[in-house]
Protein backbone atom coordinates (compact mmCIF):
# COMPACT_ATOMS: atom_id res chain seq x y z
CA UNK A 1 0.00 0.00 0.00
CA UNK A 2 1.24 3.48 -0.76
CA UNK A 3 1.09 5.44 2.48
CA UNK A 4 1.11 9.23 2.29
CA UNK A 5 2.93 11.15 5.00
CA UNK A 6 1.19 10.84 8.34
CA UNK A 7 -1.56 13.43 8.63
CA UNK A 8 -1.83 15.69 11.63
CA UNK A 9 -4.66 14.34 13.87
CA UNK A 10 -6.84 17.40 13.19
CA UNK A 11 -6.52 16.72 9.43
CA UNK A 12 -7.74 13.11 9.58
CA UNK A 13 -10.66 12.70 7.19
CA UNK A 14 -13.82 11.00 8.42
CA UNK A 15 -15.17 9.93 5.03
CA UNK A 16 -13.75 7.75 2.27
CA UNK A 17 -14.61 6.52 -1.18
CA UNK A 18 -13.10 3.24 -2.36
CA UNK A 19 -13.07 1.94 -5.91
CA UNK A 20 -12.18 -1.74 -5.89
CA UNK A 21 -11.80 -4.68 -8.24
CA UNK A 22 -10.09 -8.02 -7.59
CA UNK A 23 -6.59 -6.56 -8.14
CA UNK A 24 -6.61 -2.94 -6.92
CA UNK A 25 -8.32 -0.67 -4.43
CA UNK A 26 -8.14 3.09 -4.96
CA UNK A 27 -8.90 4.74 -1.63
CA UNK A 28 -9.63 8.44 -1.23
CA UNK A 29 -10.19 9.70 2.31
CA UNK A 30 -11.85 13.10 2.16
CA UNK A 31 -13.28 16.03 4.00
CA UNK A 32 -13.90 19.74 3.58
CA UNK A 33 -10.13 20.37 3.75
CA UNK A 34 -9.18 18.05 0.88
CA UNK A 35 -8.56 14.53 -0.33
CA UNK A 36 -5.84 12.02 0.57
CA UNK A 37 -5.27 9.24 -2.01
CA UNK A 38 -4.03 5.72 -1.28
CA UNK A 39 -3.77 2.47 -3.25
CA UNK A 40 -3.81 -1.18 -2.18
CA UNK A 41 -2.88 -4.08 -4.45
CA UNK A 42 -3.97 -7.69 -4.10
CA UNK A 43 -1.22 -10.29 -4.34
CA UNK A 44 -2.98 -13.10 -6.16
CA UNK A 45 -1.55 -16.28 -7.65
CA UNK A 46 -2.92 -15.13 -11.03
CA UNK A 47 -3.99 -11.72 -12.34
CA UNK A 48 -6.97 -13.46 -13.97
CA UNK A 49 -10.13 -13.87 -11.92
CA UNK A 50 -10.93 -17.32 -13.36
CA UNK A 51 -8.55 -20.15 -14.17
CA UNK A 52 -8.62 -22.40 -17.22
CA UNK A 53 -11.41 -24.83 -17.96
CA UNK A 54 -10.96 -28.53 -17.19
CA UNK A 55 -9.01 -27.92 -13.98
CA UNK A 56 -9.98 -28.90 -10.46
CA UNK A 57 -11.51 -26.29 -8.19
CA UNK A 58 -14.20 -23.62 -8.15
CA UNK A 59 -12.82 -21.77 -11.15
CA UNK A 60 -12.05 -18.62 -9.15
CA UNK A 61 -8.68 -17.45 -7.89
CA UNK A 62 -8.58 -17.40 -4.08
CA UNK A 63 -8.80 -13.94 -2.47
CA UNK A 64 -5.80 -12.32 -0.82
CA UNK A 65 -6.84 -11.84 2.84
CA UNK A 66 -4.15 -9.19 3.35
CA UNK A 67 -5.80 -7.09 0.61
CA UNK A 68 -9.00 -6.60 2.64
CA UNK A 69 -6.97 -5.90 5.78
CA UNK A 70 -4.96 -3.18 3.97
CA UNK A 71 -8.16 -1.52 2.77
CA UNK A 72 -9.65 -1.65 6.29
CA UNK A 73 -6.54 -0.10 7.83
CA UNK A 74 -6.63 2.79 5.32
CA UNK A 75 -10.21 3.74 6.25
CA UNK A 76 -10.01 2.98 9.98
CA UNK A 77 -10.56 6.61 11.14
CA UNK A 78 -13.57 7.08 8.83
CA UNK A 79 -17.22 7.22 9.91
CA UNK A 80 -18.68 6.87 6.41
CA UNK A 81 -17.41 4.92 3.41
CA UNK A 82 -18.74 4.72 -0.15
CA UNK A 83 -17.58 1.53 -1.91
CA UNK A 84 -17.57 1.48 -5.71
CA UNK A 85 -16.60 -1.16 -8.21
CA UNK A 86 -17.57 -3.22 -11.23
CA UNK A 87 -17.96 -6.67 -9.64
CA UNK A 88 -18.46 -8.55 -6.40
CA UNK A 89 -15.21 -7.49 -4.70
CA UNK A 90 -16.99 -4.40 -3.32
CA UNK A 91 -19.36 -6.73 -1.41
CA UNK A 92 -16.38 -8.58 0.11
CA UNK A 93 -14.92 -5.21 1.19
CA UNK A 94 -18.26 -4.18 2.70
CA UNK A 95 -18.54 -7.43 4.71
CA UNK A 96 -14.95 -7.09 5.94
CA UNK A 97 -15.50 -3.47 7.02
CA UNK A 98 -18.83 -4.33 8.72
CA UNK A 99 -17.07 -7.00 10.78
CA UNK A 100 -14.06 -4.81 11.61
CA UNK A 101 -15.90 -1.52 12.24
CA UNK A 102 -19.59 -2.05 13.08
CA UNK A 103 -20.02 1.71 13.73
CA UNK A 104 -19.06 2.62 10.15
CA UNK A 105 -21.81 3.71 7.73
CA UNK A 106 -21.24 1.83 4.45
CA UNK A 107 -22.83 2.30 1.03
CA UNK A 108 -22.29 0.37 -2.21
CA UNK A 109 -22.64 1.56 -5.79
CA UNK A 110 -21.64 0.24 -9.20
CA UNK A 111 -18.89 2.00 -11.14
CA UNK A 112 -17.05 0.31 -13.99
CA UNK A 113 -13.62 1.96 -14.30
CA UNK A 114 -13.90 5.68 -13.48
CA UNK A 115 -10.90 8.00 -13.43
CA UNK A 116 -9.50 9.17 -10.09
CA UNK A 117 -11.20 12.53 -10.66
CA UNK A 118 -14.56 10.83 -11.27
CA UNK A 119 -14.16 8.71 -8.11
CA UNK A 120 -13.44 11.84 -6.05
CA UNK A 121 -16.39 13.67 -7.63
CA UNK A 122 -18.72 10.76 -6.78
CA UNK A 123 -17.48 10.83 -3.19
CA UNK A 124 -17.87 14.60 -2.86
CA UNK A 125 -21.41 14.39 -4.27
CA UNK A 126 -22.36 11.44 -2.05
CA UNK A 127 -21.02 13.06 1.12
CA UNK A 128 -22.25 16.54 0.06
CA UNK A 129 -18.82 18.03 0.66
CA UNK A 130 -19.26 20.76 -1.94
CA UNK A 131 -22.37 22.09 -0.20
CA UNK A 132 -21.46 24.84 2.25
CA UNK A 133 -23.82 25.60 5.13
Amino acid sequence: MNHPAQAHPSQTHTRAVIWVDHLTAKIFTMGITGVTPDVAHAHLASPHLHHKANTIGSGKVAEDPAFLAEIAKAVEPCREVLILGPGLEKVAVMHHLQAAYPHMVLRLDNADHPSDGEIIALGRKHFRLDERA
